[in-house]
């Protein structure tokens, strides 16, 4: 039996809290009541908890519920606010309708630099959406997100850049000379440096600086803006300045060794592959063999029980 005034812990976080209020719900409509019996339905007011959270009267029992089954999002939208100000408002709107639906999903995209809403169907984010400008006086605005292209190498390109920059004292002197390739269609997510120096033309001391310069140039590349993937730096050699070589020379010298091979090499975009699987039922097949061709999938399709999966 659980009464009004009632204390309860709650076994995933291990917190007090003291039941204020206890209601009955009747479609609208609302019924104080100060107690409630094994299988009554009621709701209580002024409880800190998320979605499947259990609650004890006694908090030495370790008790917990079985999880509900939460399904996987299906759709996910780009979201910002309206205005730069509503920001502390939008995270709070944001912190609590995740706690409170385990089916909605915000989170933040390094790609494209956008906030994304992932739910159960376009109506769904229009509901919260609303709801953020109707309890939070936070209006947002929804819409398609962008595509995570990258930039990639189409065939090696030596470079040999030189950064010499003199101010008064000590300048800044570093020299990189070797070529960047494009890496096989299995590794093209990914960027790699390779020291190949030999002698001391280049300090050791300087080699991470120049791998660092080479990876800070990586996050935006120079066609399009997007992130570089697919390509091997290789350092081949170089020159460096006894006294005026430093980190920040090097750092420069990587840089500006991949803008002269943007400008003398040859580069593509590469767009995202993902996988796909469609179930439909077998009298289906010639229709959605059709609709596969006219979207210029490339599909292998296996016939299982009565059922078409491709």
């Amino acid at each position: 039996m659980l009464k009004k005034g009632d204390t309860l812990f709650n076994t995933r976080t291990g917190r007090r809290v003291r039941i204020p209020r206890l209601v009955r719900m009747h479609a609208a409509e609302m019924e104080d009541i100060g107690e409630a019996y094994a299988g009554d339905i009621c709701a209580v007011f002024g409880v800190d908890c998320a979605s499947g959270d259990t609650f004890v009267a006694e908090k030495e029992l370790q008790l917990s519920m079985e999880s509900i089954y939460v399904p996987e999002p299906v759709i996910s939208m780009s979201i910002r606010t309206k205005e730069n100000k509503d920001t502390d408002n939008f995270s709070k709107a944001i912190a609590r309708f995740s706690r409170e639906d385990p089916t909605f999903h915000v989170h933040y995209d390094n790609d494209n630099k956008e906030m994304i809403a992932s739910g159960m169907g376009e109506l769904h984010l229009e509901i919260y959406a609303q709801r953020m400008e109707r309890e939070y006086n936070c209006p947002v605005v929804l819409g398609k997100p962008k595509v995570a292209f990258r930039e990639s190498l189409l065939a090696p390109c030596e470079f040999d850049y030189l950064h010499k920059k003199q101010h008064g004292g000590s300048g800044q002197y570093g020299r990189v000379i070797g070529y960047m390739e494009p890496l096989p269609p299995d590794q093209n997510t990914q960027i790699l440096f390779q020291d190949d120096t030999v002698g001391t033309n280049v300090p050791k001391t300087f080699v991470p600086a120049i791998e660092k310069g080479f990876r800070m140039m990586c996050e935006k590349g120079c066609l399009t803006g997007h992130r570089i993937a697919g390509v091997r730096f290789r350092l081949v050699d170089g020159d460096h300045h006894i006294v005026d070589s430093q980190e920040l020379s090097f750092i420069l010298a990587a840089q500006g060794a991949v803008r002269q091979v943007y400008e003398y090499g040859g580069w593509h975009i590469l767009e995202p592959i993902m996988n796909v699987e469609i179930t439909a039922p077998v009298e289906c097949r010639a229709l959605c063999g059709w609709k596969f061709e006219e979207f210029r999938l490339l599909l292998w399709i296996w016939l299982r029980c009565a059922w078409v999966l491709g």
